[in-house]
């Protein structure tokens, strides 16, 4: 007789999923509904607003994809890009990849634009890859690089796009609900995040927004969308903001409650504050690593705070530590990807699990593991005066 799948419980810190909150699983549970009911409608219509403010935006295409953050990723190009077009995609770790495979899959050509995994997007490249391509439509970059914890500066590779004429793709996977993100502010056109990382919901959601220049490239493209499912043209009419939806897909109802609750608590705790949380414990984090002599892969001044890269010591076997963390302590921590497979380890502070027993919790884990005295202490130090 097959049983029930009881999952062990874990503390997770690594590149997502993170910790999700209690009062988030609590809102799976509630009773499903359809996904025309009047009720429902009246959710849609208050996830739309919050993911608004969550993002920092007026736009009125602004709505959760039905499917996790690759497929809002996928959503931005499908809709945007066109057969022949030229799109300059800024590469600083593993998703500006996955946005040369999107590109090319729309039968677009891709011209990247290099930077050294665990750097900031240079803006001075980009600019000159629009100055050598100026019949390039799209600018595509990586706001919050989830494989090497860079942050970019958004809005001033937007700036550059709208000075050259160019639409903006910009990934915020590991962005939303952890750093500043204002899609208004920089003058992005389309922009894509997920439920699994900074707002602590279970995966398969990935919020989106787009402009009202990109909505009308949407509506004026000579080609139909390449993708059914993901068309904005379609999906509108059932994320629209009246009464009258068309059935276009059954939406995840339990999960968008996940996501309801996850942006009520966002909301709750006021973003700057949820900023600053993250800012706070990742600043702990890292005094409690340097003093393990642990070191960081990106500069401080665009480390991202929910998303720690670190070097492994010289010595330490990379998967034997990750085993015993998860073994011994319940405890996951990411590995590195592509060049820096084996190399870094990803600790993620993320939404829910942005608190000070995790930041201790690891660092102790670490200590034990490592045999290496004082990362708490240091810890402990910096949160006492911090207060």
């Amino acid at each position: 007789m097959t049983r029930s799948f009881h999952p062990p419980v874990r503390t997770l810190m690594g590149p997502g999923p993170s910790d999700v909150n209690p009062r988030i699983l609590e809102a799976l549970s509630r009773p499903t509904i359809g996904h025309l009911d009047p009720a429902f409608i009246g959710l849609m219509d208050d996830i739309k607003r919050l993911l608004q403010l969550a993002f920092r935006t007026g736009n009125a295409l602004t709505l959760p994809v039905s499917a996790p953050g690759s497929a809002g990723m996928e959503c931005c190009f499908v809709n945007l890009v066109s057969p022949g077009d030229t799109v300059i995609v800024a590469q600083n770790g593993v998703f500006g990849g996955r946005m040369k495979e999107n590109v090319e899959r729309c039968g677009a050509v891709a011209v990247m634009v290099h930077d050294e995994w665990g750097a900031a997007v240079d803006p001075q490249k980009v600019e000159d890859a629009m100055r050598s391509h100026p019949a390039a439509k799209v600018l595509a970059f990586v706001h919050a690089e989830t494989s090497t914890g860079a942050r970019s500066d958004a809005a001033t590779l937007c700036a550059l796009a709208r000075r050259h004429g160019l639409l903006t793709i910009v990934d915020t996977v590991t962005g939303l609900g952890g750093i500043d993100v204002n899609v208004d502010g920089w003058g992005a056109d389309a922009v894509y995040s997920g439920t699994q990382k900074c707002l602590s919901c279970v995966p398969g959601l990935s919020p989106v927004t787009f402009s009202n220049r990109a909505q009308e490239v949407i509506q004026n493209r000579a080609h139909k969308v390449q993708s059914w499912f993901l068309d904005m043209g379609l999906v509108m009419a059932y994320w629209g903001g009246s009464n009258q939806r068309a059935y276009h897909h059954t939406a995840p109802i339990n999960m968008l409650y996940g996501l309801h609750e996850a942006l009520v608590i966002l909301e709750e705790e006021g973003l700057e504050n949820a900023w600053a949380r993250h800012a706070r414990h990742h600043a702990a984090l890292a005094a409690g690593l340097g003093a393990l002599g642990i070191e960081f892969v990106v500069d401080e001044g665009h480390r991202l705070p929910q998303l720690n890269c670190v070097r492994i010591p010289a010595g330490v076997d990379d998967a034997l530590v990750r085993r015993r963390l998860l073994d011994e302590y319940g405890l996951e921590i990411g590995a590195g990807l592509g060049p820096l497979a084996g190399k870094v380890w990803r600790i993620g502070l993320m939404g829910f699990a942005a608190n000070r027993r995790n930041v201790l919790f690891c660092l102790g884990a670490l200590e034990a593991l490592l045999n290496r005295p004082g990362g708490v202490a240091a810890a402990r130090a910096f949160y006492a005066s911090s207060r």
